[in-house]
Parts: structure tokens; C-alpha cells; sequence
């Protein structure tokens, strides 16, 4: 494509006619920006969850229930307005979310009592389940030369990074800062603002299309032509998010009662490692395969969970961090490969309902398994829900290592 050259898209050919390849580029940019700063947002809260239960007063299930309520309002709000872009346009939608994104940024700040964490933790996830399918679909939109695969690529890599930038800054912050719920919290109130502001400028790739009350109920698309390879994926996409889960919920706590890391940096590290490893990963590997992604992830996954159980037995944080490094190489590429194989052929017109159920499927690993091993430490303690979790994890990874072996693509 050439630099005068404008952006057709085939489901909104006289709305992009006028579009020119630098606003495309612009709008590929900023939806990548905002997923990465979307995520840092949801990893930011993690490593204030032991410092706010010590000085507002709250055990383990609250922890694992303040990061539940989040993931649940992502996932009605995935489930009711998942599609909403394609019908409104993603710019109403890209708006709204960042703007509500913004709002919760602004409890968190002021945070002094669990119910406001619940209230900050649903407008997130409510601005989040608004946004996730919606810059997806962006991103897609805007893909340079209408290469499906790059758009893949960065819609796999922008959720690691985040989670990454989030936990590494909010960490560093509680140990440097005497006011770390202002240094964090405020300039990500901003930031949100100023996103949903450039949003305004961004040309809009979906036209207005009826149906959109319709579209606002309950309800699982996913277009027939890779149905069958969407399900053949869910099992390393529960296996990898699971694990996410785990880290953002109950992550600091294993670091500091289990491996004995006071430092906060130690107790954000893990999901540092896990993110940040896992983008690097799946960058260096994205002109592999599909299948070897997905392959290499869920070994990866496996590998990695069994070497932090290890790490647990022998309570070596070292040897903890460097299992998180592993598990990270497979967090990464495996949620990569199942997404490559799948958005170069999803129809135009179902872009953002295909997004929204991807999604729904990860949160819902995200945050189920979190909340019931929350709940479970209280009965069988820390060390042993970890053993739980890590077996299961290991077990999907296997299956889903198996499924794409005798898929053979």
C-alpha cells in the first residue's frame, strides 16, 4: 500500500474512502497505546491489595473478591454490550470506556474503605468489558495493509505488556513513594481522560448498523467458520489466563507469606516477569506458526507451573521468580497462537462479538479460579491451594498441547 493510498474496509467502504494512511496509522497506534494502558490499569490495584488489608482490615476472600467483582462485571458487560461497536462505532464506545475507566481510577486514589475498592473494581471492569472487544476490533480495523496477522500479534502482546507496567510501577511506587496511591492512581486518571479525548479524532471504520437493542442481551457468537478451532484453543486460553489470575489476586501474598519477599518490588515482580516475559516471547516468536506458538505456550505453561510449585516446596524466591520467567514464555505465546489462528478469519462485520467472546472465555479464567482458591486458603492455607491450582493449570496445558498435536495445524 502506498502512502496516498486510502483504507477501504469492506464492511464500511464510503465512510473509509476519505480515511488516508496516516489517520489509519494514527488510529493503529493509539488503539494499540490504549490496550496497553487499559491493562496497566487492571494490574496497577494488585500490589496495594496487602497494603490496603492491613490498613483498612481484610483477609484473603476479600482480596480474592475485590479482583472477582472486577472480572465480573467484565463479563456481563462482555456478555450485554460486547458487540456494541459494531453497531454504534468503535469511537462512542472507545470514549465511554476510558472516560468510566477514569471515574474508577479516581476511587481507587482515594480508596479508605473495601466497599469503595468493590465500587472502583466494577466501574473497571464495567470500562473494561466496554473497551476490550471494542480496540480489538480497532486494531483489526487499522491493521497496516489489512494484514489480519500483525493485528493479532499486538492484540495478543498489548494485555501482557500492561499487566507488566502496571504491577512494575505500582510496586516500585509503594517502596519509594510516601503517597503511592496518588503517584499511581492520579496520573492514570489522566491519562484515561486525555485517551478518551483522542479518541474524537480517530476515523470511525464501523458504520452505524441496525440491531443495536438487539444486541444488548445476553448472548455467545462465534462465526461457524472457526468455531471448531476456537474450542480446540480454550483450553490453553483457560490455562494461561487461570495463571494470570492467580498472580494479580493472590500473586503478592504467596511472594511475601510463602517465600518471605517483604519488599513490595519482590511482590509485584511475579507478575512483572509473567506479563513482561511473555510479550518479549510472543514478539520473538511471532513469525512462527500458529500451531508452534500454541504448542510452545502450553509446554511453556506446563513447564513453568510445575518449576514455581518446586520453587514453593523448597521456599526459594529466586528459584520462584525464575519458574514465573518460564510460565511467562508460555503465558505469552500460548494466548498469541490461539488468537493468530483465529482473527484472519473472522468476518469484518463480526469483529468485535467475535473479540467479545475470546474475551469472556479468558476472564472467565481469569477470575473464577481466583476467587474460589481465595476462598479456599482460609480452609487448607496458602501453600496448598497453590499446589491445587498449579495441577490443574498443568493438566489444561497438556490438553490443550494434545488437541493441537492431532490437529496437525
Amino acid at each position: 500500500m502506498t502512502s496516498t493510498a486510502p483504507i477501504v474496509r469492506p464492511a464500511a467502504a464510503d465512510r473509509s474512502a476519505s480515511v488516508t494512511v496516516p489517520r489509519a496509522r494514527f488510529g493503529f497506534v493509539l488503539a494499540i497505546v490504549a490496550q496497553v494502558l487499559m491493562m496497566v490499569g487492571a494490574s496497577a490495584p494488585s500490589p496495594f491489595y496487602p497494603v490496603l488489608a492491613q490498613s483498612i482490615g481484610f483477609d484473603a476472600i476479600v482480596i480474592s473478591a475485590v479482583f472477582a467483582v472486577y472480572a465480573v462485571a467484565l463479563l456481563l458487560t462482555l456478555l450485554t454490550a460486547g458487540s456494541l461497536s459494531d453497531h454504534i462505532g468503535r469511537r462512542p464506545v472507545a470514549i465511554a470506556g476510558f472516560l468510566l475507566l477514569a471515574g474508577s481510577m479516581l476511587l481507587f486514589w482515594h480508596a479508605d474503605a473495601v466497599a469503595m475498592l468493590f465500587l472502583a473494581r466494577i466501574l473497571q471492569g464495567v470500562a473494561s468489558g466496554l473497551l476490550i472487544s471494542a480496540l480489538s476490533a480497532t486494531v483489526l480495523d487499522f491493521a497496516p495493509g489489512g494484514r489480519a496477522g500483525v493485528a493479532a500479534l499486538w492484540n495478543a502482546l498489548s494485555p501482557g505488556i500492561g499487566l507488566a507496567l502496571g504491577a512494575l510501577v505500582s510496586a516500585v511506587m509503594l517502596d519509594v513513594s510516601g503517597e503511592a496511591l496518588l503517584d499511581v492512581f492520579a496520573p492514570l486518571t489522566s491519562v484515561y481522560v486525555v485517551l478518551a479525548a483522542l479518541f474524537f479524532v480517530v476515523p470511525e471504520t464501523a458504520p452505524r448498523k441496525p440491531g443495536v437493542w438487539a444486541s444488548l442481551s445476553f448472548r455467545l457468537s462465534i462465526p461457524s467458520e472457526i468455531r471448531a478451532d476456537f474450542w480446540r484453543g480454550a483450553p490453553a486460553v483457560i490455562a494461561g489466563w487461570a495463571t494470570g489470575g492467580l498472580f494479580l489476586s493472590l500473586g503478592a501474598n504467596i511472594v511475601r507469606g510463602e517465600l518471605g519477599g517483604e519488599a513490595h518490588l519482590w511482590q509485584g515482580l511475579g507478575v512483572v516477569l509473567l506479563a513482561g516475559v511473555g510479550a518479549v516471547t510472543a514478539f520473538v516468536m511471532r513469525k512462527r506458526s500458529a500451531r508452534t506458538m500454541v504448542l510452545f505456550g502450553t509446554s511453556g505453561l506446563a513447564i513453568g507451573t510445575l518449576l514455581s510449585l518446586i520453587a514453593l516446596g523448597v521456599a526459594s524466591l529466586p528459584f520462584y521468580l525464575v519458574a514465573a520467567a518460564v510460565t511467562g514464555m508460555g503465558f505469552g505465546t500460548a494466548f498469541s497462537g490461539v488468537v493468530a489462528s483465529l482473527a484472519p478469519r473472522i468476518p469484518p462485520t463480526q469483529r468485535a462479538d467475535t473479540f467479545a467472546v475470546i474475551y469472556l472465555l479468558a476472564y472467565l479464567a481469569f477470575g473464577v479460579p481466583a476467587v474460589i482458591a481465595g476462598a479456599l486458603v482460609g480452609v487448607v492455607g496458602l501453600e496448598a491451594v497453590c499446589v491445587g491450582y498449579g495441577v490443574v493449570v498443568i493438566v489444561l496445558a497438556g490438553v490443550a498441547f494434545g488437541l493441537r498435536v492431532r490437529a496437525r495445524r
